[in-house]
């Protein structure tokens, strides 16, 4: 015999499947209502079966998630229910075991089959006792107080990095171009130059022998080695002179001149202008002053060759009625 809970559940589910649109079509307002009106009717007839099950399965502590797992099982089961096949109120509940399942899999692992192998023990972190025998959380003794203060630390050093690396890249390709423009115009002697064009005819950039642009290549590595160890690294002079083999008075005055145009860089660059500007008081900032426009025309302009701005104190008799009649076009 069929129970009065079945039966409804049957005409609950009828609804749903009555108002759902035909062929794609969008579903109207009546129809969602009806539709959301069914569901409630269906949670609120199986709401007895759904704490039985929640029990059964051991998520009494879980069950506003229980819930929420059963709620998606009964839309998972209206939408695949077939009434020629089964009753709703058995396909239902095997959509809700399912669910609670895997629920209980993903908040309780020892109850895995996997787990119960090894004899796996689920511990809470909000059900630990600490040196007082008192209860505690687990998650408070991980919480660092200086977190915040550390990873702004640690943004800071990256962001400086990074505009080191940004000014070393810009003087390096200062170096590189005034060392090149340089190489360009000292003149070769006129056997060195022929025999190079025999010689060695693909090793010439732009006019600059290839033991030239490696001999500069090597300075600007070396330059850039003094620079890192003796700007950023703190290094001493005589470490550098002995690591780069030149004389300790030569790397004081690599890094004067390193030191000089990179400030003449961060200044013209945009992307230096914050620490361009770090040091220098709000006063003797430079000012972006704005471009005051005028409204008058610009005769540079192609369009404005053939204007003519001409000022008027008075129109005379006969200029009247033109401007009268320009008035007029422009209403």
């Amino acid at each position: 015999m069929t129970s009065k809970t079945t039966l409804a559940l049957e005409a609950a589910v009828a609804v749903i499947l009555e108002n759902r649109p035909k062929d794609g079509a969008t579903s109207t307002n009546r129809q969602r209502v009806n539709v959301d009106r069914a569901h409630a009717q269906i949670m609120k007839l199986i709401a007895p079966r759904v704490r039985h099950f929640v029990r059964q399965y051991g998520l009494i502590n879980y069950f506003e998630d229980a819930e929420q797992c059963c709620a998606i099982a009964v839309h998972r089961a209206v939408e695949a229910y077939e009434p020629e096949k089964a009753q709703f109120t058995t396909f239902v509940n095997w959509q809700i075991r399912g669910e609670l399942q895997s629920l209980r899999f993903r908040v309780m692992t020892d109850q895995r089959p996997s787990a119960k192998r090894v004899a796996a023990t689920t511990v809470s972190l909000n059900a630990i006792l600490d040196s007082d025998g008192e209860m505690g959380s687990f998650l408070d003794a991980l919480e660092d107080e200086f977190a915040v203060e550390a990873t702004e630390s640690a943004a800071s050093d990256y962001l400086a990095d990074g505009a080191k690396s940004s000014l070393i890249d810009a003087y390096v390709d200062h170096l590189r171009k005034v060392g090149m423009e340089a190489l360009a115009r000292r003149p070769l002697p006129k056997r060195e130059e022929t025999a190079l064009r025999k010689a060695l005819p693909r090793l010439r950039v732009n006019g600059v022998a290839a033991a030239d642009v490696e001999k500069l290549e090597a300075t600007i590595a070396r330059e850039r080695e003094i620079l890192e160890g003796r700007l950023f690294s703190g290094a001493s002079l005589e470490q550098l002179a002995a690591e780069t083999g030149v004389t300790a008075e030569r790397v004081r005055q690599i890094t004067k001149r390193a030191t000089k145009a990179i400030a003449g860089i961060a200044a013209a660059d945009s992307r230096f202008t914050v620490m361009a500007e770090a040091g220098r008081p709000a006063s003797k900032r430079p000012q972006v002053r704005a471009n005051k426009a005028s409204i008058l025309l610009d005769v540079a302009l192609p369009h404005n060759r053939l204007s003519c701005v001409v000022a008027v104190d008075q129109f005379r008799p006969e200029e009247q009625s033109a401007v009268k009649a320009s008035a007029a076009l422009v209403q």
